[in-house]
């Protein structure tokens, strides 16, 4: 009993010793690295920008060369409807344009048919220095095709659209000549549009000139006649009287 207490005494004082060798061993000789300055893969912050790609050390691009520099992201919903919104504005800022563009192009086209209205009746109106007025003038035509009218009531369809035209014609050119002549120039540039027309138009003119003509020289030739036969009847009368005196 007295030679295990000496025993059990240098067991407690050999303890002590071992722990403190076998903790010098481990903080000299440590089988675990530790690096504070490395930082875990996963630990690495996204970048502000999203043209820029993360950065990594040399050393991490050779260890992983097949790891992509920059990830493509998706648009958000925010980005989609600005580009719906988008697309709707240019859509409806081009059809008003055409629209516009329409409107713009008959308002012209209303414009150039005004002017060109009124400047065409000025051009049939007789010039101011002529003696010629419009206003009784026009009267007196459509009087006389309301006499042809009434003259052609009771012809036939042809005669009642006929005469009452040729009469305020005739009357036209007698009471408006100026005005008339213009309209007929005015038809006559229109006419010759139409090459059918205007030489039918030639050749009706061409032949109703030479009907007048003939019809005024025939008519000077019986008025020559006439002239001589009175005139003949005259002396014979005046020869009578002579000699019955």
């Amino acid at each position: 009993m007295a030679f295990a207490t000496p025993l059990f005494t240098w067991r407690r004082a050999i303890v002590p010793v071992t722990a403190g060798l076998f903790a010098t061993g481990t903080i000299l000789y440590p089988k675990t690295h530790l690096f504070a300055e490395a930082p875990e893969p996963s630990s690495l912050k996204k970048p502000i920008y999203d043209d820029v790609s993360a950065i990594t050390s040399p050393s991490e691009h050779k260890a992983s060369p097949s790891t992509p520099s920059s990830k493509t992201q998706s648009p958000t919903p925010t980005d989609r409807l600005a580009y719906q919104v988008r697309r709707t504005r240019l859509f409806i800022y081009a059809h008003v344009l055409a629209a516009e563009d329409t409107v713009n192009s008959l308002m012209d086209s209303f414009l150039h048919m005004e002017s060109s209205f009124t400047s065409t009746i000025a051009s049939l109106a007789p010039p101011k220095e002529s003696n010629e007025r419009l206003m009784p003038g026009a009267i007196y035509v459509l009087v006389a095709a309301m006499a042809g009218s009434i003259v052609s009531r009771n012809r036939n369809i042809l005669l009642r659209s006929s005469i009452p035209l040729a009469v305020g014609v005739g009357a036209g050119w007698v009471v408006l000549p100026i005005t008339m002549r213009n309209i007929g120039d005015f038809i006559w540039s229109y006419e010759q549009r139409f090459p059918v027309v205007a030489d039918n138009h030639s050749r009706i003119r061409r032949a109703a000139e030479e009907g007048w003509r003939q019809a005024k020289s025939s008519g000077l030739g019986f008025a020559n006649v006439v002239d001589e036969k009175i005139q003949g009847g005259r002396e014979a009368a005046e020869e009578w009287v002579r000699k019955g005196r």
